[in-house]
């Protein structure tokens, strides 16, 4: 049997995202028989574990070496700018013990995601040690992201691209054809059971069994669509009374001068449905939201895939999303959800009362989303599709 080949995946971030999500799915997933596989994650900043560490040990079959990074300058706050720039102080020490960590493993591919640190990191790794690099782009690719993103993307041996949508982006911006794989992303079906009660969540939010209910599930800002999703929604309520909508997330990080959620609930008072929208904030319970839903809708603009909508899919929910970015490549318009075009609040708003209307159609178009799941994205096919792009990466030395 040929020698494993050996990748290490680089996760900076003290939280985990949709990105680290992806990865760890990925891992979860690869073929032990070829690939070992290694992870350089934070160790937090010595007073306390992030919450991403713990994720990461869970994860079977790795070698984990909790890394001190260089510090994200990303920060508003003064005190944790200085109390970075400190830490950051011996983080040369570091990189020269990961570099060297690399060299001993024999580490062939560095595989990243897009971010700033991590990109920064992998090509740096790659450069000194003659790993191959991989970086993962999990968004729409534009000169908007800040230099170290770009530079990283640019200077990578391959980018895994997670929808044909950032395909097109990355190709826009110059990065040939040749060197971008497209991976879908995808989900474990065997996470996510359609069988779940969702009267029981309803009633823990006062939602009687005999209401409608519509959920949208993302971190709230304002490219998430959760502003036109109530604007539609008053529409929605103006025709049938006897409906209710969750809105589940936390506010963006990105988030300036405010909180959108304060706004967002603002907007609910002044058209009149308040009394009808529920805020729960960030839950990890996200299956049992989508029990408790009978339609799921999340409105994003240029969504580059959309993972949400598989979540919703795997438990059989129709899903009512916007017809651009990478949504029409996860969502089937007619036969897994429908789609609107960008903007139209009264397509938004008719959408949603052909799903509500229509119980057969709900659960016609749920059966036929769990379906698309299992045959075009699982994490399984996902992983299968990684280890071909690695594979790739290799045969071109």
């Amino acid at each position: 049997m040929a020698d494993k080949i050996p990748i290490l995946f680089l996760h900076a971030q003290d939280g985990f995202g949709a990105d680290a999500a992806v990865h760890a799915d990925i891992i979860r997933q690869l073929d032990r028989e070829k690939f070992e596989v290694h992870v350089a994650c934070t160790g937090g900043d010595g007073r306390r574990e992030p919450p991403s560490l713990e994720i990461w040990r869970s994860l079977p079959e790795i070698k984990l070496r909790p890394t001190r990074f260089a510090p994200s300058l990303g920060s508003k706050n003064v005190a944790a700018l200085v109390r970075a720039v400190r830490s950051g102080a011996a983080f040369s020490g570091d990189f020269l013990a990961l570099r060297k960590y690399v060299a001993q493993e024999g580490i062939r591919i560095v595989h990243s995601t897009e971010r700033p640190r991590d990109a920064s990191y992998n090509i740096a790794l790659s450069k000194a040690t003659g790993a191959r690099s991989v970086v993962h782009v999990h968004v729409k690719w534009s000169k908007q992201y800040s230099l170290p993103a770009r530079f990283g993307v640019a200077r990578a041996d391959a980018v895994f691209s997670i929808s044909r949508y950032v395909t097109s982006t990355l190709l826009a911006m110059g990065r040939p054809a040749s060197s971008i794989h497209t991976i879908l992303n995808g989900i474990d079906p065997s996470k996510w059971d359609p069988a779940i009660d969702g009267n029981e969540l309803r009633r823990e939010l006062g939602v009687p069994a005999d209401v409608l209910v519509l959920a949208s599930v993302s971190r709230l800002f304002s490219w998430k669509g959760q502003r036109e999703l109530i604007r539609a929604f008053a529409l929605v309520h103006a025709v049938i009374e006897n409906v209710r909508l969750l809105i589940v997330g936390a506010d963006a990080s990105e988030v300036e001068g405010g909180s959108f959620s304060d706004e967002l609930k603002e907007l609910a008072s002044n058209l009149g449905v308040r009394q009808k929208v529920i805020f729960t904030g960030a839950r990890s319970d996200v299956p049992r939201v989508m029990a408790a839903c009978d339609v799921f809708s999340m409105p994003s603009f240029e969504e580059p895939f959309g993972l949400v909508f598989l979540e919703a899919m795997a438990m059989k929910r129709p899903v009512v999303a916007i017809d651009n970015g990478g949504t029409p490549e996860v969502v089937e318009a007619g036969e897994t959800g429908l789609l609107s075009p960008p903007w139209d609040i009264a397509a938004l708003a008719a959408n949603l009362l052909t799903l509500l209307r229509d119980p057969a159609l709900r659960a016609r178009m749920g059966e036929r989303g769990r379906a698309r799941l299992l045959e075009h994205f699982t994490s399984q096919r996902m992983a299968r599709d990684a280890e071909k792009g690695y594979e790739a990466v290799l045969a071109r030395d």
